[in-house]
């Protein structure tokens, strides 16, 4: 079913160029958003001034226009915005509901330790709902070298993921209350994230499975700072053979890489295609995939493969890019 008035965002890192996962996940969110006519919005999220730089998003930008998904309207960069986001942030301290904290993340580990292990997939340097300071006077927003942390509401938040289906987790919990506006006076990947989407009219969020949890905890974020939550899509994570989860910071062939070596979009569209569970004839362009996909399709591909711990790529994939899959 078509509708116009949804909308959904490309959100990659400006950290380096995009390897297969990260192509993967881009090209299911692009397509079904197109294959519905949805807006298909692109944001830059490179509040992570160490990491983020004008390089990367240049290659990711090339990527993108190389396997051939477009958006609509400007592109949006997070860093040329934080001014709306502290806003938010003394909006929501002006309530009592922002605290100073001024742990580091040692003192936070050894304290949260002390009150209990973290659940699996939890940050093992928790400021717990016990952490939370007695003192009103830390209520507050204030500039200075302390980060800023919400206090989120207890209890479980439940996601009827699109793909997925249920899931629930207590986001206190896990996450204990997350911070939201950093020491280097920016706001966090979590708020930002919240705020941006409501801002921007995002219905619905497509990124991969990884990120489950913490629309749970978005979920409370967007409560406290009183804007709408979108529907969620997550999907499965690609690995290696070994079962290793892909990633920049372990130079996984990018598709820069690829391109510089003769692989063609068209084949690496062709095995995304056919990773995702697709039929032959498998797709050749980024629009071919879009009329191909079918939703019950990707989920029952999906929830295989999430109860599998994520699909493997063969141990010869770069080899296997150079013609279309067998």
């Amino acid at each position: 079913m078509t509708d116009p008035r949804r909308i959904t965002r490309l959100a990659p890192s400006p950290t380096g160029a995009l390897h297969l996962g990260n192509a993967r996940s881009l090209l299911l969110c692009w397509a079904i958003g197109r294959a519905r006519d949805w807006t298909v919005q692109l944001r830059m999220e490179d509040l992570d001034g160490e990491r983020c730089n004008r390089d990367s998003e240049a290659m990711i930008l090339e990527n993108l226009e190389w396997l051939g998904l477009d958006w609509d309207g400007d592109m949006i960069r997070q860093s040329e915005d934080i001014e709306r986001h502290r806003a938010s942030v003394v909006k929501a301290a002006d309530s009592g509901r922002i605290f100073e904290c001024d742990r580091s993340r040692r003192a936070l580990r050894e304290a949260s330790e002390a009150l209990g292990a973290p659940h699996e997939g939890a940050p093992k340097a928790r400021s717990t709902f016990e952490l939370r300071p007695s003192n009103m006077q830390l209520y507050r927003f204030s500039q200075g070298p302390h980060n800023h942390r919400a206090a989120i509401a207890k209890g479980r938040c439940t996601i009827e993921d699109r793909i997925l289906g249920t899931y629930s987790c207590d986001p206190l919990d896990m996450f204990g209350d997350p911070i939201v506006w950093t020491r280097r006076d920016t706001p966090s990947y979590q708020l930002a994230v919240v705020l941006d989407d409501a801002h921007h009219g995002v219905t619905d969020v497509i990124r991969g499975e990884d990120l489950l949890p913490s629309a749970a905890l978005q979920v409370r974020l967007a409560e406290l700072f009183e804007v709408p939550s979108p529907r969620w899509w997550h999907v499965p994570l690609m690995r290696d053979h070994e079962g290793r989860r892909l990633a920049k910071r372990d130079d996984d062939e990018t598709l820069s890489q690829m391109k510089s070596r003769g692989v063609r979009s068209m084949h690496v569209i062709q095995h995304l295609a056919a990773s995702c569970g697709f039929s032959e004839p498998h797709p050749r362009t980024a629009t071919e995939f879009a009329e191909k996909i079918e939703h019950e399709s990707i989920v029952s591909w999906a929830r295989q493969a999430s109860e599998e711990d994520g699909d493997r790529l063969p141990a010869d994939i770069q080899e296997r890019l150079k013609e279309s899959p067998s």
